[in-house]
């Protein structure tokens, strides 16, 4: 019976090793990583299995699992639509103004009562006294001794020429 016994334990074992090699040798790596894979879930003891050696990274996210899925007994909340629509900036209109003052003071003669002064723009030159208008264009409203006030008259806007200090 010894003898019988030890020759049922060698083909046990022998049958047990080949079916443990068959699978890796005929059938590829998956089916033994999912069936190592399926014995660890079975256990209740835990157990590290490396479920991705060997496999591309695609295959192993695709058998992972989610333990604790989230479950939702209500249904999902339709959400408002948004539409974009282009935003019209309404143009913002600047004043008009007047153009800086062409004019350099060239200088001034007389006295307080008959005073005239002496403008020059480009090449010409202009003499005018208080409340001349320059062609068609500006007036001088006012001579002070540091200052001339001159009206841009498209706009009617005063502007000023400093003509330095006083004499």
């Amino acid at each position: 019976m010894n003898i019988q016994r030890a020759v049922m334990w060698a083909g046990f074992l022998g049958l047990s090793g080949a079916l443990a090699w068959a699978p890796g040798h005929w059938f590829g790596q998956e089916e033994t990583v999912q069936t190592i894979a399926g014995q660890a879930r079975s256990h209740a003891a835990p157990t590290v299995v490396d479920v991705g050696a060997g496999l591309p990274r695609d295959e192993a996210i695709k058998h992972s699992r989610d333990l604790f899925p989230s479950q939702q007994w209500t249904a999902p909340q339709t959400l408002a639509t948004v539409t974009e629509q282009p935003v019209v900036a309404t143009p913002v209109v600047v004043a008009p103004t007047a153009p800086e003052l062409p004019f350099q003071f060239v200088g001034r003669l007389g006295d307080r009562d008959d005073l005239q002064v002496f403008l020059q723009n480009g090449e010409k030159l202009y003499v005018v006294r208080q409340g001349d208008v320059i062609e068609d264009t500006y007036r001088l409203d006012r001579v002070s001794a540091t200052e001339l006030s001159l009206v841009y008259l498209p706009l009617h806007q005063p502007q000023t020429l400093s003509v330095g200090s006083a004499p």
